[in-house]
């Protein structure tokens, strides 16, 4: 555990031996996609209210007071596109340009472009949930031609059954496919206040670039490790860019574009730890913990209520927390810290602790979770403004 620790902050560990190292033929993707999406973002606005994309308030679920341009989601996606072409450039310049790297690199581009036009269709014309399904299975597509899936051999060992190779290549698949439903429908859950889906997202890729960094320390794969590092980068730098716009009182939201191109992304984050072993890939799990713990609530809730599972409402945790007194500002706060909670959780049981205690620990946490949002109600609805409108 010793040299772990070193290697985490700073020691000579693997063929770039630091952080600074890890990072140093990256960093401008950091410095792009911020730059653009600042740019990209206003851009965006106008052209909403140009062309009519805009969310109306309809004071029930929608509750901010005036129509709000629907494109942040197009401005976040052209500037993580800008910064992660840059990437291609400083990858073949570090690792060579015959890396797979690359490969996986366009692969989550043009993943990350039908996920944006998804949405964007679902934005300007309600889209039926299995059309929905459709264009996230393509997304589900590139990643696993690209190489991108769990390596389940280890899992098959402890059950006691080997896969064969195309069947180990469909269960993958379907990994795959929860695992981008999962993140894109948690994310678009979670995106019903100012900043708090962009701002909760941030942290997370900072969780999962600590991750990155680490595992690169280690040159556990040169190729992924590259592609982790300038994923985290550039998704950071663009919600960033967005988020400047996107605090409260929000000009500009991220509309279902950009709450599927975000759950895309960090799906594929996702995916990419799950190519070393199985206790990254659950660390990864855990960092995403506070939009799995907003979904599994929302879900147990409305089953409790005998509400409609797809029926939107406000009885969401965070709209819980405004329901009973708290100001919009200090809610999203409060949010941020329990991200930032997660991710700590999920850093310090990969990072410094060995498998098994890193399990017994993630398992203490969902149970946790689970009691700690019981105790304080949040399964309930009655006597709230959160039960389900028409």
């Amino acid at each position: 555990m010793d040299s772990h620790i070193l290697a985490f902050w700073g020691g000579f560990v693997g063929p770039y031996g630091s952080i600074k190292g890890v990072l140093d033929p990256y960093w401008p993707t950091l410095v792009v996609a911020t730059v653009v999406s600042l740019f990209a973002t206003p851009v965006a606005s106008f052209i909403a209210f140009k062309v009519g994309i805009l969310d109306l308030p309809d004071e029930a679920v929608k509750t901010h007071k005036r129509p709000t341009a629907y494109l942040g989601g197009v401005a976040v996606l052209v500037g993580f596109l800008a910064a992660m072409l840059l990437g291609v450039v400083l990858v073949a310049d570090a690792i060579g340009p015959e890396s797979p790297a690359i490969r996986i690199i366009y692969a989550i581009c043009a993943g990350a472009v039908v996920a944006t036009l998804v949405g964007l269709i679902d934005d300007v014309k309600d889209i039926r949930p299995w059309q929905k399904l459709i264009g996230q299975g393509i997304c589900a597509v590139f990643l696993v031609a690209a190489g991108i899936k769990p390596d389940l051999q280890p899992l098959s060992g402890i059950v006691g059954v080997s896969l064969p190779p195309l069947l180990h290549d469909i269960v993958a698949y379907v990994v795959v496919l929860f695992f981008v439903l999962g993140a894109t429908n948690s994310l678009n859950l979670l995106d019903g206040l100012d900043g708090l889906c962009a701002g909760v997202t941030a942290i997370i890729t900072l969780g999962f670039l600590v991750l990155a960094i680490h595992l690169a320390t280690w040159a556990t794969d040169t190729s992924v490790d590259a592609v982790r590092i300038v994923v985290g980068l550039a998704l950071v730098g663009s919600v960033f860019g967005f988020l400047m716009f996107n605090r409260h009182p929000a000009a500009i939201f991220l509309g279902d574009a950009g709450s599927i191109l975000l759950g895309f992304i960090m799906a594929s984050m996702m995916m990419l730890m799950a190519t070393n072993s199985t206790r990254w890939w659950f660390a990864s799990v855990v960092i995403f913990g506070l939009p799995i713990l907003d979904t599994t609530t929302a879900l147990i809730r409305r089953v409790i209520n005998k509400r409609p599972i797809m029926k939107s409402d406000r009885g969401h945790i965070y709209d819980q927390m405004i329901d009973r007194g708290m100001p919009l500002e200090r809610t999203v706060a409060v949010n941020y810290l329990l991200a930032g909670l997660y991710v700590l959780l999920g850093v310090v049981g990969a990072v410094f602790l060995r498998t098994r205690h890193a399990v017994i620990l993630y398992l203490a946490i969902a149970v946790v979770s689970l009691l700690i949002v019981w105790r304080k109600g949040f399964f309930k609805m009655s006597g709230l403004r959160g039960a389900v409108r028409s």
